[in-house]
């Protein structure tokens, strides 16, 4: 079966089209076929041997007609009443050899098998005239010819079945794709509502509707968006709490430490307390995510300008490249916290740091190169986990708690977004950001 999915259509309005089309189209395929084969071939007969028993009729007329007015007058007749052409040819002949044309298709081989129980001789030609047949019989004393149309050798019904089997299939279809859009609308506005959900964004206007099954999963994901919010509500409202009693003893742990002066271990208690009021600090960040920020549209390039100027501000050397225009939808306060993070800790290990931004097909891709020491591969996806720090001097002497990438991937992976860790063509480590636009 793997080579059926390869050539099924990929969309869900897709496949139940074609699920509806396939047995309509193959029954009416049979339909026509077995219309073709039968009906076709005993109206064909029927009809064939119809038009031989009026040719027989009219040579009959003829040959027993004894005077030209009478036998004039049984032309007229016949042609009148059975809807043939006669010419009478008195004295003719076939000539020394009888030739058959069309005796390849199905009329002209019925109207040669029926015209040979007349037991004269006779030539067909179906192939000559376009829409007429010619039959040349021999008689007592001359040769008949009759030009006959080639509806005499079949029936209108024929055209008309097909023409209202593809007829019927074609209107019957239409109505298909009319209700099976209908039937798919509601299942993609609500993938379109779990993708923005998932990106960050509110869907305030999303109410479930369509069929039972859709209105199930529309209200299940609705429940599940109010438990998500409610959730990180409360661990906000939470952290908040935890900030204010954390901030309070550590503020009386300063203070005290103030009052030692140079009291020996007074410094050491110091940088002790600074240590943990930062990691206090990027822990209540790191829980605290996005919390309740709204997605707005941003203009990226100033987003990232405000980043660079400020940690150029602190020291650091920063530059910023964009191409293009660059809009999307983010929380702002969130992702500058991100790219924040992300700046200064390329500042912190590296001597140049550089911030690149651009649009490729559905993505805009945000790199933050330096020129430090980098990570090891095997390590670069293990920097990621909350407090993870690499066992190295110089990434202990310059502080931090082990939440920068922590927090930057929580906050990119809300939008909907992925980072991974590279080699960069400065020499140190790369940070590469794709959000999807």
């Amino acid at each position: 079966m793997q080579w059926l999915r390869r050539y099924l259509p990929k969309s869900l309005l897709g496949r139940a089209l074609t699920i509806l089309a396939a047995p309509i189209i193959l029954v009416q395929v049979i339909a026509i076929w077995i219309f073709f084969d039968n009906h076709v071939d005993a109206v064909t007969r029927n009809a064939a041997r119809s038009l031989a028993g009026e040719i027989g009729l009219a040579l009959t007329l003829i040959e027993t007609s004894t005077e030209a007015k009478q036998r004039a007058a049984a032309i007229e007749l016949a042609e009148q009443f059975l809807s043939i052409n006669l010419t009478w040819r008195p004295g003719g002949t076939l000539g020394p050899q009888i030739r058959h044309t069309g005796q390849d298709t199905r009329a002209g081989a019925e109207l040669i098998e029926a015209m040979e129980n007349l037991r004269v001789p006779f030539q067909i030609d179906t192939v000559s005239l376009p829409r007429q047949i010619r039959v040349v019989v021999r008689g007592n004393g001359g040769v008949l010819e009759v030009v006959a149309t080639r509806r005499k050798l079949g029936s209108t019904t024929n055209e008309i079945f097909v023409l209202w089997s593809l007829g019927s299939a074609a209107v019957t279809l239409g109505i298909a794709v009319i209700f099976m859009r209908n039937l798919v609308k509601p299942i993609r506005r609500l993938a379109q509502a779990a993708d923005a959900f998932g990106k960050g964004r509110d869907v305030p206007d999303f109410k479930p509707y369509g069929a039972r099954e859709v209105r199930q999963a529309a209200a299940a994901f609705l429940i599940m968006r109010e438990r998500l919010q409610r959730q990180l509500q409360q661990r906000t409202e939470m952290l908040a709490g935890v900030s204010h009693d954390l901030r309070t003893p550590l503020a009386r742990m300063k203070l005290e430490i103030a009052m030692l002066g140079n009291e020996p271990g007074a410094k050491g208690l110091a940088g002790d307390v600074a240590e943990m009021e930062q990691m206090v600090e990027e822990y209540l960040a790191f829980a605290r995510g996005e919390g309740t920020e709204q997605a707005v549209p941003v203009n990226l390039p100033e987003l990232l300008e405000d980043v660079v100027e400020a940690a150029q501000r602190n020291g650091a050397n920063a530059t910023l490249r964009t191409k293009g225009p660059l809009r999307v939808t983010i929380r702002p306060n969130g992702f500058r916290r991100c790219l924040t993070n992300l700046v200064a800790n390329a500042a912190r290990f590296g001597s140049a740091v550089q911030l690149q931004a651009q649009r490729k097909g559905h993505f805009i891709e945000i790199t933050v190169d330096d020129d430090g020491p980098g990570i090891p591969e095997d390590k670069r996806e293990e920097v990621f986990r909350p407090f993870y720090r690499l066992d190295d001097e110089k990434r202990r002497s310059t502080g931090g708690a082990g939440l920068g990438l922590t927090i930057a991937r929580d906050v990119v992976r809300g939008h909907g977004g992925d980072i991974r860790l590279t080699d960069s063509p400065m020499g140190g480590l790369r940070v590469m950001i794709r959000l999807p636009v």
